[in-house]
């Protein structure tokens, strides 16, 4: 069944091909990434391809693509511009990436509140022993499975979905993040199970399955603030220059 897959990657791939222009919703937030992002930060992407497309709707998000921020990483990237990102891709499988590949792209910055250093280090440098790993191409179809909004009910439609080919060489974007995360037991969108009796009352929170992890689900997760550059740079609305401002 694997060539199948692969076959249907290859489809997908060309499919990534982008619809339309990428272009940044503020220009001052894409070149202020630079100085905002820090090791941990989760960056979200808008894709701008068909199947990308077919992503968002499905997640009801503006993304379709997420990568993990790791800071430079030593003998990755051309000079002046260092490879900083971790990336499982379609077309390339897990993978560095400059900055300056998403300075153009319309972004989010999901950051893990609280993650101390140790267990920050711990995330990153998983993700970067993940390097060269294939793509999960079957995780893709199993994932969008997931997402349809078949008329069946939650538990029934979670059953029949296989997560993923069960390769360990072959993994998706929001996976390959949500399992780093997964190595510190740093909570994304756990499944809360709530146990009651005389003696206590508590909630009990399990790890929910990496694959059936969305871009999106970062951006609404409660454990992590999302940052936005121009904010967090230092914003006076007096600085701002009007077209119908009188001089």
């Amino acid at each position: 069944m694997g060539w199948m897959f692969d076959n249907v990657g290859r489809l997908i791939a060309r499919l990534q091909e982008p619809a339309t222009p990428c272009e940044p919703l503020n220009p001052d937030d894409s070149t202020g990434l630079r100085d905002v992002l820090r090791p941990g930060d989760v960056l979200l992407v808008e894709g701008k391809g068909h199947i990308s497309g077919c992503i968002k709707y499905l997640t009801q998000s503006n993304w379709s693509h997420s990568a993990l921020y790791v800071g430079p990483i030593a003998d990755a990237g051309t000079e002046g511009d260092p490879h900083v990102f971790i990336e499982a891709n379609i077309d390339e499988g897990v993978v560095s990436a400059p900055l300056s590949k998403y300075l153009h792209s319309q972004t989010r910055i999901c950051r893990p509140v609280g993650l101390c250093e140790a267990d920050c280090e711990k995330v990153c440098r998983y993700a970067c022993e993940r390097i060269g790993l294939g793509y999960d191409f079957k995780n893709v179809v199993d994932l969008m499975r997931y997402l349809f909004p078949w008329p069946v009910t939650y538990r029934r439609r979670r059953r029949t979905i296989a997560l993923g080919s069960g390769d360990a060489n072959r993994i998706i974007c929001s996976s390959l993040i949500a399992q780093a995360f997964d190595t510190v037991h740093y909570p994304i969108l756990p499944n809360i199970t709530r146990v009651e009796s005389h003696a206590v009352r508590r909630e009990i929170a399990e790890i929910r399955h990496p694959s059936l992890y969305a871009p999106r689900d970062f951006d609404i997760s409660p454990y992590f603030m999302v940052v936005k550059p121009t904010l967090a740079r230092g914003f006076n609305y007096k600085d701002m220059h009007w077209a119908d401002a009188v001089h």
